[in-house]
């Protein structure tokens, strides 16, 4: 029997490379035969990370068998997970994000959520002294996740750990942090060959606020400019993606890593009472710019309201 490792939909660097990082240390060293999968194709950073460090790409599931063994990661949320996963046998589940509720197990298991900012982070803390034998392409899947989650530090969301193993691991994989976060946002930011309605699902996660459903979509970017010159057609494509994915609004934000700021952009005026109510902004036009804003887990989810 093979453990199948995987994080959420939509899949970002942290939940491509940590189901790589976890299924390497069950099978290498707990034993445990264990793969790691994807809930749809990974963004082009998490592309560029898999062919930097050479990186098999996990297979890309859409569903789990009944009684099947998994192990979840980077989420805890039944709404980014198949449809069945309450079906399955999950054997434990490795998060760094709040408690949502839903999810059922066969027994007792193992569940560790700890308040930092990246899922790599958690694991290895968890692997203890046998984060010494990763070899070199786990390692550098575990810093590239570490980087991207916290923006290479700027987000709010970074914790002293976070710094402390990337620097750890950044030392033994001779890298130099700021030229590969550098490396990995430029790779983040090219999204010029995605369709409106696949940027605004690119990143995006579903959020109930005041009875109404959102999809909570966010692009970080080293240039802006590129999403923000598409903003009309990005809008007008929202209603379509909305109705698609049986939720009320989409709720845009372009965040600017370098200036450390996000723009919301504002196609009527449901989202424009969003930013006003949650962000204490004064929206005039079809965008409004949040100085500050870069963490959806710690800054936009938790304002959220109506």
């Amino acid at each position: 029997m093979t453990i199948k490792v995987f994080g959420h939909k939509a899949p970002d660097t942290d939940s491509t490379g940590s189901p790589i990082i976890w299924a390497w240390y069950l099978t290498e060293v707990a034993g445990t035969p264990a793969a790691p999968a994807l809930l749809g194709e990974p963004n082009t950073e998490a592309a560029f990370v898999l062919e930097r460090w050479n990186l098999e790409k996990p297979q890309i599931i859409q569903d789990v068998s009944e009684g099947e063994a998994v192990v979840i990661v980077d989420t805890n949320n039944p709404a980014e997970l198949p449809d069945n996963i309450n079906a399955a046998d999950i054997r434990g589940i490795i998060d760094h994000h709040k408690l949502v509720g839903g999810l059922e197990t066969k027994g007792p298991i193992d569940i560790t959520v700890r308040p930092l900012a990246c899922t790599a982070t958690l694991m290895v803390d968890l692997m203890g002294e046998h984060a010494a034998k990763m070899p070199e392409p786990i390692k550098g899947a575990a810093l590239s996740c570490i980087l991207s989650d916290t923006l290479e530090f700027r987000s709010p969301t970074t914790t002293d750990r976070d710094r402390e193993v990337a620097a750890q691991l950044a030392g033994e994989l001779g890298i130099d942090m700021s030229a590969y976060a550098g490396e990995l946002f430029a790779a983040k930011s090219d999204v010029s060959s995605f369709s409106d309605a696949e940027l605004i699902r690119m990143d995006s996660k579903k959020y109930e606020v005041g009875g109404k459903n959102f999809r909570v979509s966010v692009l970080e970017t080293t240039a802006p400019e590129i999403p923000l010159s598409r903003k009309g057609s990005l809008m007008e494509s929202m209603p379509g993606v909305a109705s698609e994915d049986g939720v009320d609004e989409v709720l845009l934000f372009v965040v600017d890593i370098l200036k450390e700021e996000a723009t919301l952009l504002v196609p009527n005026d449901t989202v424009k009472t969003v930013a006003e109510k949650s962000f204490g902004a004064t929206v005039e036009g079809d965008s409004v710019v949040l100085p500050g804003v870069m963490s959806r887990k710690k800054q936009i989810i938790p304002n959220l309201a109506l």
